[in-house]
């Protein structure tokens, strides 16, 4: 394909932080990859390159934050030639690509949910899309559609189940006086603590626990919107360990 305007949209949602969510390329050096880092949505495109390989073509866009909350969040890339309106969940960032080039050829097949390996270091370092996707739409075509009644020919459809399935975790809500207590493991070398919380309110402890033998103890909080962790050691000279972040 050869297109002057694109438009795709969808819808997606997902509680993982990583995972190319569509991709597609060509012989020309054009490409064109939406996927999540970092939680953020990236887009990285470009229109091709000469034969010099002097013009610089590619163009990364980063928008959005905390799209790992497995919440519905939608998609709409509207292209026409090099000017580009990407809109997240209503919110629309306008950027117009690098180069000189207008067209989108990909020559190959476009793939939703990840991308095949082509024995690049870019295609082996990204991760899979893990989650839902739905109203997928390319260019007019209603990819969700023609994939579940079996249209799309030729296509490589593998473990997809056409339901969202909800996580089964179970959230805990603390008032101001609540509090959680789980033993601990005390005969483990290894201390390794992980959750999810969400809060409006600037400060409050979110973990304690002390290290057996009376050996210190590691301590997670929030101190003015900040998370910290501090961990006391006792027997050591450099007895005390502060992460802010």
């Amino acid at each position: 394909m050869k297109t002057l305007k694109d438009v795709i949209s969808l819808k997606f949602k997902t509680s993982e932080s990583e995972g190319v969510i569509f991709h597609g390329e060509g012989q020309q050096g054009d490409y064109i990859t939406l996927e999540l880092k970092k939680a953020k949505l990236v887009l990285n495109l470009n229109l091709g390159i000469n034969q010099l390989g002097s013009i610089f073509g590619h163009t990364s866009v980063t928008t959005g934050s905390l799209l790992d909350d497995h919440h519905w969040h939608s998609i709409i890339i509207e292209r026409h030639g090099r000017n580009i309106n990407l809109t997240l969940d209503r919110h629309m960032q306008h950027f117009r690509t690098n180069g000189e080039f207008d067209y989108l050829d990909l020559d190959y097949e476009i793939t939703f949910g990840g991308m095949p390996f082509s024995g690049k270091p870019s295609s082996n370092s990204r991760k899979n899309f893990k989650g839902c996707m739905e109203s997928i739409n390319y260019n007019g075509n209603n990819i969700t559609d023609l994939a579940k009644r079996k249209k799309l020919e030729p296509s490589n459809v593998g473990n997809l189940s056409f339901s969202c399935v909800e996580p089964h975790t179970v959230p805990v809500f603390f008032n101001a006086t609540s509090y959680l207590e789980v033993p601990g493991r005390p005969s483990q070398d290894l201390f390794s603590v992980s959750f999810l919380f969400r809060t409006w309110n600037p400060n409050g402890l979110l973990l304690f626990s002390n290290f057996a033998d009376e050996l210190g103890n590691v301590e997670i909080d929030i101190n003015e919107g900040k998370v910290s962790v501090h961990i006391n050691v006792t027997q050591v000279k450099k007895n005390r360990i502060d992460i802010s972040s």
